[in-house]
């Protein structure tokens, strides 16, 4: 990568655009770029970086990086020409800035801009000026990253300096932003994470293990107590928890034979037992059952007399059921004769008075009945003659009530159109004016909105005028700190630079070489001064004046955007006063909401005018309706009238002396009915009284051949059913009974037990029961035992494939435990405790210190060699990372941070050197042909910046330029091609010089 040109503009502290020549600079392969303190040197530097990267070195912010000097009409821009894989190419970045506004007052704020262009056949050619596309492409061409590129092609020595004396985790830090040895360190951390996943994956195996081992001991009872150090983790935690669980299941088999012996001993002595007690209670039984039998032949001898009086009775009941039929005829006879004179009582009661009928016999009923159906006959006409004139009369009703309802509706429908003109008029003008209600609104909706505007405005306007005042306030007392400031860090450096050689002095010790000149004797050292100044005073003033400056920059921000938004805001709002906007935005909001309101009424104006029209043509149609069904109504009715009069006439002439013809006819009915029902009631009367007749003679005949004197005697003989039934069950019984006692009497298995002593079942089941829950423990014992057999086979089956699952995890476990021990430094085998990243980074320090040592060599005249130690280190440092110098002078290797000062420039430079070649390869093996090398010279002797400089000299081969940034004075003698910079009140300058002009 070769850098050919750089233009500033308004950038830190160049007021306007200055150019730098790389092409020019790098003739000589050697150029110095030197200039006062504060005249822009890292500036140059910084230019370069933002152009390729957009930012800068450190963590400054992109928006400190326009110059305090410029204009405001010109913007900050950074232009690189250069040549980086081959391609010619051109970068232009403006950074985000604020602009004057084109129209009115003010400042806004302008984007950043990324520009790409390529030089090809002749010509510039755009490429892109998206800000990604333009970063992923140069990083690609690049191949390094900002932090990368800052420390290879800037290369500051004093951060190298401080890598030499630096400990193990500084330079790791260091090393690992270089080198991006992330991977190296995710790898660590995967391993560990692994590890303790498969650790925890262990760990639940084993807790499951162990709550087995707890079931196992439940099921186990007592006695059987697993040991007390069991625990997650540990090796052998398995094999010891199968083999215990094996010795409790062959423990658990012996009790279940033992339980299994009882079993049979018990069941034994139960079925004795119950043999014996189902014997006594046998022979029990015998015995009671023949002295029951004994009891109960005694007592059927002392009711003998009854029962055989109760057969007598059952005896003259028998007989006396032959002449029952003939009593229930006599008396069904007797009770139908009663009734049918009582019917014919209650029908001759209704029949009419003065005919002679209550004493009639059938046949004058009957013919009376008939003379009655005769004329019923002849009202069949009159009856619908009746029908037809109700009929007519509701027919006539109907008519006349739908006259009158066509009549009001006639009434109504005038009565609502007599006002319709005024009405109709009225509502027309409501909807006009609504919708010019509307109209209004809608011209004074922009109205009422820049209203509003303009007050906000104005109020942003009042508000933002003080705001303006007081950071102008803020940023006049900021400059005046910030120049005060200045100045005496001016001062201050003036005076230390005047007492650097008492400041030296300070530092000489006899029997100890110069710094400067190598002497160790010192004759006449400079003497101090009354107020010595010190690099920690220049130090401490410069902290001052840049603090001061971060202030002012702050203050300048703050009037800026306080300018910006106070112009748009009188943009907006002109110069009226705000109670003036805010009362006319008042009325405007008032006369709004009014028009608001009126204009809301369209749609209900509307719609009632359009109600209102449907209404009157529905009530123009009801009017014309009604008119038309009055006239067909009246000529309807009129014919009803004729007919209803002849209809009339009719019925009056068939009612006689009844209200109608229905109820004459329903007189007829009743009399017909009455008298058809007295003749049968007459006729079934004397059918009765012949029955009664009857039953008397088979009666008295059915009693004598049944051995009784009258018919009285049989019937006292009767017995009620459910008496009888009882007799006769009582007699059967009885037979049962003596049936029963005579057998139980003569059998010979009664009388053989009666002769026996007295059996006792109570004892005999007291005695089974005792031998059943002797069995019943015993079967619970054998079946518990085998239980638990079954139970601590299953859990121990459980336990062995847990045990074989884990097995592979347990092996995984141990490799990853290994593996990641070894990585993080913590294993015995790991010999260095030496983590992986730190072993990648110390690979890399090995390769840095090889490069450089091909350069300090050369600088310290063949006696320096830089190398990689990776002893361990002490009090727990992380090792790997030490550096030793060798001194080939005394042969021995000490420490780097022994090195005096100009040994450590040197060393720090050849570091640097050989750093920039290793990450360099690191990047891709791009080359490097424009070098920055910053400021450190000073602490050299003539000889040893001889040799210094022959190093740098040698860098220039294959067209290589190194620029070298520094204050030493015997440099601008030594290197002829320079940058210079020069400082003023209106910003800085650039001035090239090259050998010619010497």
């Amino acid at each position: 990568m070769r850098l050919h040109r750089l233009t500033l503009t308004a950038f830190g502290p160049f007021a306007d655009s200055q150019s730098v020549d790389f092409d020019e600079l790098s003739s000589a392969g050697l150029f110095l770029l030197h200039g006062p303190t504060g005249a822009g040197k890292t500036s140059v530097l910084d230019g370069v970086c933002f152009a390729l990267y957009g930012g800068v070195p450190g963590s400054r912010p992109t928006a400190r990086l326009r110059s305090d000097h410029a204009d405001p009409e010109t913007m900050t821009e950074v232009v690189l020409e250069l040549t980086v894989g081959g391609r010619r190419l051109e970068i232009t970045r403006r950074p985000e800035q604020l602009r004057p506004k084109k129209r009115g007052s003010g400042m806004t704020p302008e984007k950043a801009v990324t520009l790409l262009r390529e030089h090809t056949g002749g010509a510039w050619r755009a490429l892109s000026k998206s800000h990604q596309e333009v970063g992923e492409e140069l990083l690609r061409l690049i191949g390094m990253s900002k932090e990368q590129f800052c420390q290879v092609v800037l290369l500051p020595q004093g951060e190298f300096a401080g890598f030499l004396r630096a400990g193990a985790a500084e330079r790791a830090a260091l090393l690992g932003r270089l080198f991006d040895t992330s991977r190296f360190k995710a790898v660590e951390d995967w391993l560990r994470d692994r590890r303790r996943a498969s650790e925890q994956r262990i760990r639940t195996g084993d807790e499951e293990l162990l709550n087995l081992a707890h079931r196992i001991q439940q099921e186990a009872g007592e006695g059987a107590e697993p040991p007390q150090d069991w625990a997650a983790g540990e090796p052998d935690l398995a094999e010891r928890i199968l083999a215990w669980a094996a010795v409790l299941r062959c423990g658990a088999r012996e009790q279940a034979a033992v339980a299994r012996l009882a079993l049979d001993t018990a069941e034994a002595a139960h079925t004795e037992a119950q043999q014996e007690a189902q014997a006594v209670r046998e022979l029990y039984a015998l015995q009671q059952r023949h002295a029951a039998a004994v009891r109960r032949a005694a007592a059927l001898a002392a009711v003998r007399p009854e029962r055989e009086g109760q057969l007598a009775r059952l005896e003259r009941a028998r007989r006396a059921a032959a002449v029952e039929p003939a009593l229930e005829l006599r008396e069904k006879a007797a009770r139908e004769h009663t009734a049918a004179q009582s019917a014919e009582r209650a029908a001759r009661t209704g029949l009419p008075d003065g005919l002679g009928l209550a004493e009639a016999g059938a046949a004058q009923l009957t013919e009376y009945e008939n003379r009655q159906r005769e004329e019923l006959g002849a009202l069949t006409e009159a009856g619908r003659a009746e029908q037809q004139a109700a009929e007519v009369a509701a027919e006539r009703g109907s008519l006349e009530r739908e006259a009158r309802g066509a009549e009001q509706l006639v009434a109504d429908a005038d009565a609502w159109l007599e006002g319709w003109d005024g009405r109709r008029e009225a509502l027309r003008q409501r909807l006009d004016d609504a919708q010019t209600a509307a109209l209004h609104a809608g011209e004074l909706t922009a109205v009422r909105d820049r209203a509003r505007r303009r007050l906000d405005a104005a109020r942003d306007r009042d508000q933002h005028a003080g705001a303006l005042q007081g950071a102008e306030d803020r940023l006049r007392t900021a400059r005046d700190t910030t120049a005060d400031a200045r100045e005496a860090w001016h001062d201050t450096r003036e005076a230390r630079i005047a007492g650097i050689a008492a400041e030296l002095a300070a530092e000489l010790h006899d029997g100890h070489a110069c710094l400067v000149c190598g002497s160790d004797r010192h004759p006449a050292p400079a003497r101090r001064c009354a107020r010595q100044v010190t690099a920690d005073d220049e130090d401490r003033a410069q902290g001052v004046y840049q603090r001061a400056q971060a202030v002012q920059s702050e203050a300048q921000d703050a009037v800026s955007r306080a300018v910006a938004v106070l112009e748009a805001a009188r943009a907006e709002a002109g110069q009226t006063p705000l109670a003036e906007l805010a009362a006319a935005h008042a009325a405007v909001d008032r006369e709004y909401a009014e028009a608001t309101a009126t204009a809301a009424g369209a749609r209900p104006a509307r719609e009632a005018l359009d109600r209102a029209e449907a209404e009157h043509t529905r009530r123009l149609a009801d009017r014309q309706h009604a008119a038309t069904r009055i006239a067909t109504l009246t000529a309807h009715r009129e014919g009803l009238d004729l007919r209803h009069a002849d209809l009339t006439a009719q019925l009056t002439r068939a009612r006689g002396p009844y209200a109608t013809v229905a109820a004459r006819r329903t007189a007829l009915a009743a009399d017909i009915a009455r008298s058809a029902e007295a003749a049968r009631a007459v006729r079934t009367a004397n059918d009765t009284a012949q029955r009664v007749k009857e039953a008397d003679a088979r009666l008295a005949d059915a009693a004598y051949r049944a051995g009784f004197d009258t018919p009285e005697a049989a019937a006292a003989a009767l017995l009620p059913d459910g008496e009888a039934r009882r007799l006769r069950e009582d007699a059967e019984q009885w037979q049962r009974e003596e049936a029963a006692v005579t057998a139980d009497l003569t059998a010979l298995d009664l009388s053989d037990a009666a002769a026996l002593p007295p059996a006792d079942p109570d004892q005999a089941t007291r005695t089974a029961e005792a031998a059943n829950r002797r069995l019943q423990h015993a079967a619970a014992r054998d079946a518990a035992a085998l239980d638990r057999c079954a139970e601590l086979d299953r859990l121990g089956a459980r336990a062995a494939t847990r045990t074989t699952e884990l097995a592979p995890a347990r092996a995984d476990h141990a490799r990853l435990r290994r593996l990641a021990d070894l990585a993080a430094g913590t294993s015995g085998e790991n010999q260095l405790r030496m983590e992986l990243e730190t072993y990648v980074l110390a690979a890399r320090l090995e390769q840095v210190a090889a490069a450089a040592s091909l350069r300090l060599l050369r600088m310290s005249s063949g006696r320096y060699t830089l190398v990689h130690t990776d002893a361990k280190a002490s009090r727990g440092s992380r090792s790997g990372l030490g550096l030793l110098v060798l001194d080939s002078w005394t042969g021995t290797a000490r420490d780097t941070a022994t090195l005096s000062g100009g040994e450590t420039f040197f060393a720090s430079l050849a570091l640097a050197l050989g750093l920039a070649d290793v990450v360099t390869d690191e990047a891709g093996g791009m080359r490097l042909d424009t070098l920055f090398i910053d400021e450190g010279f000073g602490s050299l002797d003539e000889q040893t910046l001889d040799e210094v400089l022959d190093v740098l000299d040698a860098l220039r081969e294959r067209d290589r330029a190194v620029g070298i940034v520094s204050h030493v004075a015997d440099l601008r003698q030594r290197i002829p091609v320079q940058l210079q910079l020069l400082k003023g009140r209106l910003g800085s300058t650039l001035r090239q010089r090259t050998a010619a002009e010497r």
